[in-house]
């Protein structure tokens, strides 16, 4: 029992989500997670811990889109509450909020749920 107690306890939760979503090393904070706009880098530069087997897939794009997707309805109401423009500048304004959110949410959502597999040692991420 102590064992397991000592197995989740020494990759914290919190701290590696954090980690994950400043796109850095869950296990350091050191290293860069991702070497390019959604690539996961196959180790960690400062610790040397491997992600090359990490299995985010879909799950980012999945989270993206529930969560830009909230904000964007919160966005519209307010604006027709609000200031009730033209439907042509609505569409604009909300396309180009949609596009620059998602666009600024992904890489860190990807990172979050890369970080999420290393806390809970899932995929490969066994090794102590």
């Amino acid at each position: 029992m102590a064992d397991a107690i000592q197995i989740s306890n020494d990759r914290p939760l919190g701290t590696s989500l954090m980690r994950g979503a400043a796109l850095r090393c869950p296990k350091c904070g050191e290293g860069k997670l991702l070497h390019s706009y959604l690539k996961v880098n196959d180790c960690c530069e400062a610790c040397g811990e491997e992600f090359h087997h990490q299995r985010a897939d879909d799950g980012p794009a999945y989270v993206t889109i529930l969560i830009v997707g909230k904000v964007m309805i919160f966005a519209l109401s307010m604006m027709w509450q609000h200031w009730r423009p033209e439907p042509l500048t609505m569409a604009l304004v909300i396309g180009s909020l949609a596009l620059v959110t998602t666009l600024l949410f992904l890489p860190r959502a990807k990172g979050f749920i890369v970080a999420y597999q290393w806390a809970k040692r899932m995929h490969g991420f066994d090794k102590p």
